[in-house]
């Protein structure tokens, strides 16, 4: 069985695809380009920049609920027991897993 040459065919030996009606009126039909939309199709305002940023962050902090004395201190006291658990529980797991790789897994 004869094998199928493997040189490389010549541009000019390749022939472009007809293309029909439809295809070429399509191409024609692109829309110029105009100002970027959104997803939801509407158009995109242009924004102040870094003083409109600064505004509507300070109008948005306005808004907040800010804690009271006593909700902070309440707050910062849950914190410092909860670090100081998780703290003594992995000082626990390292003490643990330190004497089992001394004593078992080295015979110190």
């Amino acid at each position: 069985m004869a094998r199928p040459s493997r040189t490389r065919r010549k541009r000019s030996d390749f022939q472009a695809p007809a293309q029909s009606e439809r295809a070429r009126t399509r191409t024609r039909q692109v829309k110029p380009a105009g100002q970027p939309k959104s997803q939801t199709g509407q158009k995109r305002e242009r924004r102040g920049g870094f003083r409109a940023f600064i505004g509507e962050s300070w109008a948005e902090l306005r808004k907040v609920d800010w804690p009271g004395r006593q909700q902070l201190i309440s707050a910062t006291i849950v914190v410092i027991i909860a670090v100081a658990i998780v703290g003594a529980y992995l000082f626990a797991a390292d003490w643990v897993i330190q004497r089992f790789v001394r004593d078992v897994l080295l015979n110190l």
